[in-house]
């Protein structure tokens, strides 16, 4: 019998929907039901495509003994992590805190007013390498709850003032120097050989590429080239069917976690594009393409995730044996993809992710090839889509499609982000504030937060860029007006939530990037591209003090601070705003595309006299010829005809 979570829009929520746990959602029912009832409140937060999310449900949640246990001594709560990021986050500190790691699924163990007094990621259903089953850690905690009350309160109290003073850090100063440093810090953990930073797992460095692209020295160039290389000839890059998945599980890029998530995809769409290059310019397109074949939903956004697995296998989808290549390709064919992706047995049971090391010697062979493993490819069965539409996420990806498609001339890129945009307008955006996520043409009820008023704001300024429509301008103006009203910190920085949210033990604020921009960074972006498109001086100013709360992570731990630190280096040069102007045609191209190339800058194109943005108005053809006009702050330099 379905329990309280078969309403839910979430599709990790749904997949818990006929769990014997009687699972509530988040909110004040379910700490009132813990009250009234006298037990504590089990928190479990996962998402849809996460792998030991669906190990664990299987193994516990899906057990009728371990069901009743729960039922009977706890209030259980099913949170997925991509709908409710604030109260993932306040959460995962306090797991890292107590624990010294993080991770899905997260599992904590909550007093009425919601202060963790326990904390964990995976519990197995057996003992296991000396940690203790689900079963066991359940009874435990129930038995603390019921004799040992003062020791739970007191360590509730201290996790408390934890997670309030976390929320702190003092602000700093950005300079030339800092982002200097920030190189220097880079290098020295940068992987020389395979690429990337650090060791095992291995995530897409997506905001510290966009850093090291705005750079002009060599070590940075270095680092760049070498990790777009690796990534994308390695088996965390879909060598059939384009897009990246999350994280590889070796350190040279071999074997992915094969979830394959919207805000990797979008981020590393803009990456690729900007990257270029032939090996650049096809890893964009593949993953454009394969944003709109499998991520698109009919309401015209983008989905958030696909799964890791398939038939309860890790990676089915995606793998290949030599027989499996014989199956589909003639003799001589399949040994050349043999070798060509390199299936040497490099998974498990003796299939192989595909790696493409070297460019093939034929391209027109292996187009043919790699089409009719695609085709065979799509007859498997497909990983299940997680098909909520994020809207931070979604602005990602508006701005990755605005990118490829006016660097490539390719409309069609700029159509969808367009698209995606009007649906945010239409459907996320209700009186005047963001919600969160839509599924299937309806909204969610969960309000947005920072990144999505950052990372979606930013994605509208990419539209103008890459459109010319002023409404564009004027949509993003009126998000950031909400963030600088409700989401302001005293320190200049901002908030993770809203003055209008809802309180939790603790009022979130990331600092930190993760596999996608935090709050705060996105919020850097938006407000300086706004601020030089128009002139905004107070936008710029509230761009600076944003910037500047983040300055001492960037010092500390540049590879979290990637976005942060692409925006301070844009900032560092002004930006330097072009603007293009002219009537439509080849002359106008060749300047326009020139303009897109140039690492950083903000660029608008318009006919003379056509435009209210401040950027174009009073700008004028040269000679009857198209022309550029290099500015800073709205100042501009005399203007040229030519590259």
């Amino acid at each position: 019998m379905p329990n309280r979570l078969a309403s839910a829009t979430s599709p990790y929520l749904l997949q818990h929907a006929d769990n014997p746990v009687d699972w509530w959602e988040w909110g004040p029912d379910a700490f009132e039901e813990a009250r009234r009832r006298n037990v504590p409140v089990l928190l479990s937060v996962g998402y849809a495509a996460c792998h030991w999310c669906h190990v664990m449900a299987h193994e516990s949640f899906e057990d009728a003994a371990t069901a009743a246990y729960l039922n009977e001594r706890f209030v259980s709560v099913k949170v997925d992590r991509e709908e409710r990021p604030d109260v993932d986050a306040v959460y995962m500190n306090a797991t890292q805190a107590m624990t010294g790691h993080g991770g899905w699924p997260m599992t904590c163990v909550l007093d009425h007013e919601g202060t963790p007094f326990f904390a964990g990621t995976y519990f197995p259903d057996q003992p296991r390498h000396g940690q203790p089953s689900f079963r066991q850690l359940l009874t435990a905690l129930s038995e603390a709850w019921v004799s040992r009350g003062e020791e739970v309160a007191a360590s509730a109290s201290k996790i408390r003032a934890h997670l309030q003073q976390s929320m702190r850090m003092p602000p700093g100063v950005f300079s030339a120097d800092t982002l200097d440093t920030a190189v220097t810090t880079l290098a020295a953990e940068f992987d020389q050989v395979n690429g990337g930073f650090g060791t095992a797992p291995k995530f897409p460095p997506s905001m510290v590429l966009s850093f090291l692209h705005l750079r002009s020295d060599a070590t940075s160039r270095t680092m760049l080239d070498a990790t777009c290389q690796a990534m994308a000839r390695g088996g965390i890059y879909d060598q059939l069917g384009g897009g990246f998945a999350r994280y590889a599980v070796d350190h040279q890029w071999v074997v992915p976690h094969f979830e394959k998530m919207l805000y990797d995809n979008a981020q590393l769409l803009g990456v690729y594009s900007r990257w270029g290059g032939q090996l650049g310019e096809r890893v964009a397109r593949e993953t454009a393409d394969f944003l709109l074949r499998e991520l698109r939903t009919d309401q015209g956004g983008f989905a958030s995730a696909l799964d890791a697995d398939t038939e309860g296998e890790e990676g089915r989808f995606y793998v290949w044996t030599p027989q499996q290549l014989l199956d589909v390709l003639d003799a001589d064919d399949a040994d050349w993809a043999v070798s060509l992706f390199e299936v040497t047995g490099t998974f498990e049971h003796g299939s192989s992710t595909l790696q493409l090391l070297r460019d093939p010697d034929d391209w027109s062979r292996f187009d043919a090839v790699r089409s009719a493993l695609l085709a065979a490819r799509d007859l498997r069965t497909r990983p299940a889509r997680d098909d909520k539409v994020v809207a931070a996420w979604n602005g990602l990806a508006i701005t990755g499609l605005c990118e490829a498609g006016t660097l490539f001339a390719n409309p069609g890129y700029v159509e969808a982000a367009v698209r995606a945009g009007e649906l945010l307008v239409d459907l996320h955006v209700v009186d005047g504030r963001l919600r969160r996520v839509s599924r299937d043409g309806k909204v969610g009820r969960h309000e947005g937060v920072l990144e999505d008023y950052g990372c979606v704001a930013s994605g509208f300024l990419s539209l103008l860029q890459a459109t010319g429509d002023v409404g564009w301008l004027e949509r993003a103006q009126a998000l950031l007006d909400v963030a600088l009203a409700h989401f302001r910190a005293d320190d200049g920085g901002f908030h993770d939530t809203a003055d209008f949210a809802e309180a939790l033990v603790a009022r979130p604020r990331e600092f930190s990037d993760n596999a996608s921009p935090c709050g705060q960074s996105a919020m850097v972006h938006a407000l300086s591209t706004y601020a030089a498109l128009t002139g905004a001086g107070d936008y710029r100013s509230a761009a600076e003090q944003a910037r500047d709360a983040l300055a001492q992570l960037a010092q500390r731990a540049p590879r979290f601070a990637g976005w942060t630190l692409a925006a301070a280096q844009v900032m560092s040069e002004g930006p330097v705003e072009i603007a293009v102007v002219g009537r439509p045609g080849e002359a106008r191209d060749v300047l326009e595309l020139a303009a897109r190339r140039r690492p950083g800058a903000v660029v608008v194109v318009g006919e003379p006299g056509a435009s209210a943005l401040p950027l174009l108005v009073g700008r004028s053809e040269v000679d009857g010829r198209p022309a550029a006009y290099v500015c800073r702050n709205l100042v501009c330099e005399r203007p040229v005809t030519s590259l």
